[in-house]
C-alpha cells in the first residue's frame, strides 16, 4: 500500500463525514456512522504515521500494519 492509497482514503472518510455531520435529519441514525468513520480515520493516519517512521529511520514501510481500533483509540503519549 502506498501513501498516496491511504491520503486518498483519509480523504474519502474525511468527505463522508462532512456529509453526515451537516445532514441534520438523522443525528441518532448518523451517530454509529460518525463513530465508525472517526475510527477509521484514527487507523488510516496511525498507519501513515507508522510508514513515514520507518521510511524516516531507513526500515521498510510496507512492514508497517494497521493497528485494531483498541489499540489506535486507546494510544496515549
Amino acid at each position: 500500500m502506498e501513501d498516496k492509497t491511504i491520503l486518498d482514503r483519509i480523504t474519502a472518510l474525511v468527505d463522508e463525514e462532512h456529509r453526515l455531520r451537516e445532514n441534520p435529519a438523522a443525528p441518532e441514525a448518523n451517530a454509529e456512522r460518525l463513530r465508525s468513520v472517526a475510527e477509521q480515520l484514527d487507523q488510516c493516519w496511525d498507519l501513515l504515521r507508522q510508514r513515514r517512521a520507518k521510511r524516516e529511520f531507513g526500515a521498510d514501510p510496507e512492514s508497517a500494519t494497521p493497528r485494531d481500533v483498541g489499540t489506535v483509540e486507546n494510544y496515549t503519549n
